[in-house]
């Protein structure tokens, strides 16, 4: 199993920047996923999760209104659309894979970094 993060970069606050997530090895329909984030010194933290189908997302408080989790099963491809950015989203952001139906079956990426910065 492969989760391959890719996008991350150096953005100005208030910029945009798009995180994709390509995994392999997997039956990617079957799996929930999840963008997490971990700044330096501080715990990771889930930032965004979107249902096996698609139908459902949910977002940290802190990214509300500004993220946007997406995927295409199809391509088995999850994204992170970041806009807005402010110096606090600095952070390497994680890919993670959960099972629908056997959640302590789950995999996670290698992360990209993300830096929010004048």
């Amino acid at each position: 199993v492969q989760l391959v993060e890719s996008g991350g970069g150096l953005v100005q606050p208030g910029g945009s920047l798009s995180l994709s997530c390509r995994v392999s090895g997997l039956t990617f329909s079957s799996y929930d996923m999840n963008w997490h984030r971990q700044a330096t010194g501080k715990e990771r933290e889930l930032v965004a999760a979107i249902t096996s189908g698609g139908g459902s997302t949910s977002y940290a408080n802190s990214v509300k209104g500004r993220f946007t989790i997406s995927r295409d099963n199809a391509k088995n491809m999850v994204i992170l659309q970041m806009t807005s950015l402010k110096p606090e989203d600095t952070a390497v952001y994680y890919c993670n894979a959960v099972h629908k139906w056997r959640p302590t079956t789950n995999y996670w990426g290698q992360g990209t970094q993300v830096t929010i910065s004048s």
